[in-house]
C-alpha cells in the first residue's frame, strides 16, 4: 500500500515522538503535559487553538505540523473554510512563504475529507 505524503508526515511525528519517549521519557512527558494543558479547553476552544496552531504551524514553515494541525483541528469541529481562513491569517502576518505552504495544507484537508 503506498502512503500519501500526509501519512507519511504524521507516521514520521509519531516514531519521533516513540524514539525521543524512549530515550528521553522525563522531557517528552513534560512535553506532551504541556500540549494537552494548552489545548485544553478554556477561554479559547480546543478547535480555536488547534486553528492557531495551524497559522502558526503554516508561517513556521512546518510540514508536519501542517499535516497534524489540520487533522487535530477538523477532529475538533473546524470547517475547511475555516482551515483555509487560518492559513490566510498566517500568510498575510508571513507573506509569499507561507502562501506556498497552503500547499500541505490542502493536502491534508484533501486527505481528512476523504476519511
Amino acid at each position: 500500500m503506498e502512503y500519501s505524503e500526509v501519512e507519511v508526515k504524521l507516521k514520521e511525528i509519531e516514531e519521533l515522538l516513540d524514539k525521543l519517549g524512549k530515550e528521553h521519557p522525563k522531557e517528552i512527558a513534560a512535553f506532551s503535559r504541556f500540549l494537552r494543558e494548552t489545548l485544553d479547553n478554556k477561554a479559547l476552544t480546543t478547535r480555536e487553538k488547534e486553528l492557531i496552531a495551524l497559522a502558526l504551524g503554516i508561517s513556521a514553515g512546518c510540514e508536519w505540523c501542517i499535516y497534524l494541525h489540520t487533522q487535530k483541528a477538523l477532529e475538533a469541529g473546524a470547517k475547511p473554510e475555516e482551515l483555509i481562513e487560518a492559513g490566510l491569517v498566517a500568510v498575510l502576518m508571513a507573506g509569499g512563504p507561507a502562501l506556498m505552504h497552503l500547499i500541505p495544507l490542502m493536502k491534508a484537508i484533501e486527505k481528512f475529507e476523504k476519511e
